[in-house]
């Protein structure tokens, strides 16, 4: 597969998908990474580091299709690549396209993806590599036009799928990575299940990231919860009414924090402006997730009282999953039995995570489709 990967500035893409071509390696694939901007450095020798999009737009495009220009000669023959760029900047320019049509048709990729991050670690990020005044709210546009220029190439390109990716803190999400590029024809699964209100349910989270992790294990899985800015606002309201001025956040490093790895410090007010932005990509996000699965996989815990843990959210995923002609699986744990708003539209209810996998393993849905022809 011929892939091409987007995401803002702040991303850290570059271990990110180094670490995928290593566990491609560990598979025995070959998964070729080319990073468009040290390609761009290494034509631009007089450009210091870091500073490469402070120059005049024309020299900048000069670099980038003399990069391009060098992945499309040397990736021919390549049974897979990824190819490390970006769609869009949104820097001292103003915002500007980071391709040429011409070079992204003449690769002839097979998908493209997009990859998203929590947004407060992404300013960080940003911070700390560039110097530059950007707010969680530029962060938050600055992500929205990436996800719709990288979307707007792949319809460009015919045949060429497009997804959104979550990048995360696990190392989990490498796998994911590396089986949309090097196995596409797994089953893609959208894990869903409640978050916001089990958050203080040790019991139930343990039990939920058990059930994401069995899913990972055998499926391509866009997990929602991989990227998670609502706890970021309700800390931050918490905060507020505390009459508190900043929020210390867990660090993103690629892996998992590191030993030394210092809190980061997020202003208060900033996150309470971005309060809409929060609702409004999380609404967005979650479902263009569930339209790039084949399924969706729910699970439904029960909470203390015998209560189902079925939140709005999941409710509103499982329709919008029917509405979409997804195959739409439930894993059901209360003793209450299920409303018809769940059994009319599930394609099968069952009471383990145990039982769906068995169904799954069952049934073929481990195995690969043919794909693109590949």
């Amino acid at each position: 597969m011929r892939a091409i990967i987007t995401g803002q500035i702040g991303m850290e893409k570059k271990p990110y998908l180094d670490a995928a071509a290593r566990f491609a390696g560990e598979q025995g694939e070959s998964l070729r990474v080319y990073h468009v901007g040290d390609m761009m450095y290494r034509e631009g020798t007089d450009v210091r580091p870091g500073r490469i999009l402070d120059l005049p737009i024309s020299r900048l495009n000069s670099l980038r299709r003399a990069a391009f220009k060098d992945v499309i000669s040397t990736s021919q023959g390549e049974k897979n690549i990824a190819v490390n760029t970006h769609a869009t900047f949104r820097w001292r320019h103003g915002l500007f396209s980071a391709f040429d049509y011409d070079q992204i048709a003449a690769m002839k990729p097979d998908l493209f993806i997009c990859l998203v991050d929590n947004i407060e670690v992404v300013h960080d990020r940003l911070h700390k590599e560039h110097e530059i005044d950007a707010t969680l709210k530029d962060c938050m546009v600055w992500r929205e036009e990436e996800i719709l220029a990288t979307e707007l190439m792949s319809k460009a390109i015919p045949g060429s799928q497009f997804y959104i990716l979550s990048r995360g803190r696990h190392t989990m999400t490498t796998r994911t990575a590396f089986r949309l590029t090097c196995r596409p024809g797994l089953k893609r699964v959208y894990p869903s299940f409640p978050m916001s209100h089990v958050v203080d349910m040790p019991d139930v989270l343990a039990e939920i990231d058990q059930f994401r992790a069995d899913l990972a294990e055998h499926f391509i899985t866009f997990d929602p919860g991989d990227v998670d800015e609502k706890l970021l606002l309700e800390r931050a309201i918490a905060a507020a009414r505390d009459g508190k001025e900043f929020i210390d956040v867990a660090p993103h490093s690629f892996g998992g924090a590191k030993s030394g790895d210092q809190p980061i410090k997020v202003r208060v007010r900033e996150v309470l402006d971005i309060a809409g932005d929060i609702d409004g990509q999380i609404y967005m996000r979650d479902f263009k997730l569930i339209d790039q699965s084949d399924m969706i996989v729910s699970l439904v815990p029960e909470l203390p009282g015998g209560i189902p843990g079925l939140s709005s959210g999941v409710e509103r995923e499982l329709h919008h999953a029917f509405e979409h002609t997804k195959e739409v699986f439930v894993v059901w744990k209360p003793k209450k039995h299920p409303s018809p708003f769940i059994t009319e539209t599930a394609t099968r209810i069952f009471r383990s995570t145990a039982e769906a996998l068995k169904y799954f393993e069952e049934n073929g849905y481990y195995g690969e489709r043919n794909l693109f022809g590949h």
